[in-house]
């Protein structure tokens, strides 16, 4: 089984570098992302949104903490915007088998009714 630490890093990392290729081998087939905003169902559905329809893309996420336990795997961080300003804090709840991610649930702090990642 691959490292999920690194599995979880290199998410974050393909998605701020807008490496969509890159992403979608991260993902198993049916992936599912659970938002306050909304459910994306199917790794087709997600990739698709965050190449061509998420209102920010000039975003970063700063990791904090990565705990992993098993299959699973806690992040801690927040979103940052071009200047590198805080846009909200979320924490992140990944569940990766093989190496790719099964499953996002978000939680966000301080701008809970929509997200921008």
């Amino acid at each position: 089984m691959a490292d999920a630490d690194a599995t979880i890093r290199a998410f974050y990392a393909a998605l701020d570098e807008h490496r969509y290729d890159d992403l979608t081998d991260l993902l198993v087939p049916g992936f599912t992302h659970y938002r306050p905003d909304r459910t994306f169902e199917g790794r087709d559905a997600f990739v698709s949104f965050m190449r061509e329809d998420r209102p920010m893309t000039d975003t970063t996420h700063e990791i904090e903490r990565v705990f992993t336990n098993g299959n699973g795997a806690a992040v801690q961080g927040q979103l940052l915007d071009s200047h590198g300003e805080s846009l909200f804090r979320f924490a992140d709840i990944h569940t990766v088998t093989d190496g790719r991610i099964e499953s996002v649930r978000t939680y966000t702090q301080g701008h809970p009714e929509r997200v921008e990642s």
